[in-house]
């Protein structure tokens, strides 16, 4: 009787040991662009597979490739392609990153709904953030001071930015650096006199979209590459990945699983 209640005692106890080391956990850390997608498909992921915990941060597009190479993190959130520095520091620490495209999306300027300003060319964009163009009479609007507004350097919508409509001009010192996605949406919805830019997911009645070139910024001009500011959005991971991390990618790109919540977090799905 004694044996049996030791092997009893001794099974509980394993079992409820067990308990937190089954519990699976992933990391993933980035753009804030991204950041709406993987918190749609994780929250379904973690429904469809009790016990899995995913810890999501958005903290910048660099920073999340930066934590993917120092393995801070499981998997990095990526606006933007991982640039040759980066590859170059991966390659140091033994890191071979490994990249898988998401989603589409394009980088739309915005304004104030007030702002009666509705379309620019590329050339008073670029003016604009260079600081050529200060007043909004000078694109046809009223005679009111520009506030141009732009994401910070250690976003991967910056760094788009600048290559595609500022074609490696420096951002105007008059212009003011945010930190993410949803900071400019509250800075441009709440000042009639901004311009800002922002990912596709994130448009609402707050901010009127501004076509550019006369393109419309649309879900059809994203997924076509017909809008002028059109990027492919990316998670990485360290290596070809392996057990929960190779899970949760393939949920990602399941075109009746990950990709259809693409959609639900606004953004273009690849299929």
């Amino acid at each position: 009787m004694k044996r049996f209640v030791f092997f009893m005692a001794l099974i509980i106890g394993l079992c409820l040991s067990a308990g937190p080391v089954l519990a699976k956990n992933l990391s993933v850390n980035g753009s804030t662009t991204v950041l709406p997608i993987l918190q749609e498909v994780a929250e379904a992921y973690m429904q469809d597979n009790p016990g899995i915990n995913i810890s999501i941060a958005g903290t910048g597009s660099g920073n999340g490739i930066k934590a993917v190479i120092d393995g801070m993190t499981d998997i990095g959130m990526s606006s933007r392609w991982i640039r040759e520095g980066e590859v170059k520091n991966a390659f140091d620490n033994g890191i071979y990153v490994v990249p898988f495209a998401i989603a589409l999306d394009s980088i739309i300027p915005v304004v104030h709904p007030n702002n009666p300003v509705g379309e620019l060319t590329s050339d008073q964009l670029r003016g604009i953030y260079n600081g050529n163009i200060t007043n909004w009479n000078q694109v046809g609007g009223p005679d009111r001071p520009i506030v141009s507004i732009s994401r910070d350097s250690s976003s991967g919508t910056y760094g788009v930015w600048v290559d595609v409509v500022l074609k490696g001009d420096r951002v105007s010192p008059r212009t003011q650096l945010l930190p993410s996605n949803g900071a400019i949406v509250q800075a441009v919805s709440g000042n009639p006199n901004a311009i800002g830019y922002v990912g596709i997911g994130y448009l609402s009645d707050r901010l009127k979209p501004v076509k550019l070139d006369g393109v419309a910024p649309t879900f059809e001009n994203a997924a076509s590459g017909d809008f002028p500011v059109s990027r492919t959005l990316w998670l990485f991971t360290n290596n070809w990945p392996q057990g929960e991390i190779l899970k949760f990618m393939n949920y990602m790109l399941h075109p009746q699983k990950g990709q259809p919540l693409v959609k639900k977090a606004g953004y273009v799905p690849l299929y």
